[in-house]
């Protein structure tokens, strides 16, 4: 299994609160019935909060803001991501999904990438 990971920050015009809603129930059911389309065998979304918490670990590692949120994607392997969007079904629900995130999702400040898994622990 692969993981494509992206870390969310939110259009300017969005509070949190709206962004971390509009992702969880219109774009997370958008991904739901695509994810055969594209690939997906899994589909998690981590909300950005605890604020007062994480603002004491960002302040002790001298880090930098947080993002509003984390997506990660498991597919079965890079060519299993390949194959599905090279199909129309699978180019077309790419392409809605991509749509859709530039509603919510300021692109060019929200890094992706795809990567393969070592668990430690668990």
């Amino acid at each position: 299994m692969v993981k494509l990971t992206f870390c969310l920050r939110r259009l300017p015009h969005l509070s949190r609160e709206q962004f971390q809603k509009y992702w969880l129930e219109t774009h997370g059911p958008l991904v739901r019935e695509r994810a055969q389309a594209i690939g997906v065998v899994r589909y998690v979304q981590l909300h950005t909060g605890y604020d007062e918490f994480n603002s004491v670990l960002r302040a002790g590692r001298g880090g930098p803001e947080a993002y509003d949120g984390v997506a990660e994607l498991w597919f079965e392997d890079v060519d299993a991501i390949g194959s599905k969007l090279s199909t129309e079904a699978g180019r077309r629900a790419a392409a809605e999904l991509l749509e859709d995130e530039r509603r919510f999702i300021d692109l060019e400040k929200s890094p992706l990438w795809i990567a393969d898994e070592h668990p430690i622990v668990g």
